[in-house]
């Protein structure tokens, strides 16, 4: 007799936090998005509700601003993009992150999103991920980072680098809502990726790709995001 799974329907469904600011990539917030938006609502949060540039030129518009967030979430996601470094240095961003994330039952983050959070204090005594060109920045917070594709520290659950959003939307899909969940909805989404080269992460491109692809980032955004970090956490240890 074969065994039939489905969906479970949810009296309480799921509600997912997710925060905008200028020059977010578009790619970091979609995957998570579509893996965890099935079973939930999501809110994206600005300060205003006009909307807000991704750093491919793309616009998305927020639904809530920082004043009307609800008090609390079942998850808060930040996305990372070619904007961390402003947001870093805005007060408004890092407050809010502090503010949500006291109360969110998890603490989530893809790609250079984590910074983040690690300068909302939010990773504090956590191991988490990054994009690879972000590793030492994540260090400089005292946060200690991981070359995975997904970390998981109690209920701070971060994911690398762009594509790695729906490896980390599905993780943490599989913790709120169990593995059958999961993996249906990854046959949903036919999650099957088969790429055609295997370059994506310095430990399988080699060093000669590595500095191409470091050069193309631009050494200045690595370097300031850097020192951002450093200066945060040398506030802190004073």
């Amino acid at each position: 007799m074969s065994t039939v799974l489905s969906i479970p329907a949810s009296s309480q469904p799921l509600t997912i936090g997710m925060l905008l600011y200028p020059g977010f990539t578009l790619l970091d917030l979609a995957g998570p998005q579509a893996a965890l938006g099935l079973h939930g609502r999501t809110l994206l949060f600005w300060k205003t509700l006009e909307q807000v540039p991704t750093d491919s030129g793309i616009s998305v518009n927020p639904t809530h601003t920082f004043a009307d967030a609800p008090d609390a979430l079942d998850v808060l996601f930040v996305p990372g993009g070619m904007g961390t470094n402003e947001a870093m240095l805005d007060p408004e961003v890092v407050e809010f992150l502090a503010r949500l994330g006291q109360r969110a039952r998890y603490v989530t983050s893809v790609c250079t999103g984590s910074l983040l959070l690690g300068m909302a204090g939010l990773l504090d005594g956590y191991r988490a991920a990054t994009h690879w060109a972000a590793y030492e920045a994540l260090e400089a917070l005292g946060v200690t980072s991981a070359p995975d594709r997904v970390v998981a520290d109690r209920n701070r659950i971060t994911g690398g680098g762009g594509t790695a959003g729906i490896d980390f939307g599905l993780t943490l899909l599989a913790e709120l809502r169990g593995d059958d969940v999961a993996k249906i909805t990854q046959l949903l989404m036919e999650y099957d990726p088969h790429p055609p080269f295997n370059t994506g992460h310095p430990r399988v491109a080699g060093e000669l790709l590595t500095q191409a692809a470091r050069a193309a980032l631009g050494e200045d955004l690595i370097l300031n995001i850097t020192k951002i970090a450093s200066a945060r956490h040398t506030r802190i240890e004073i």
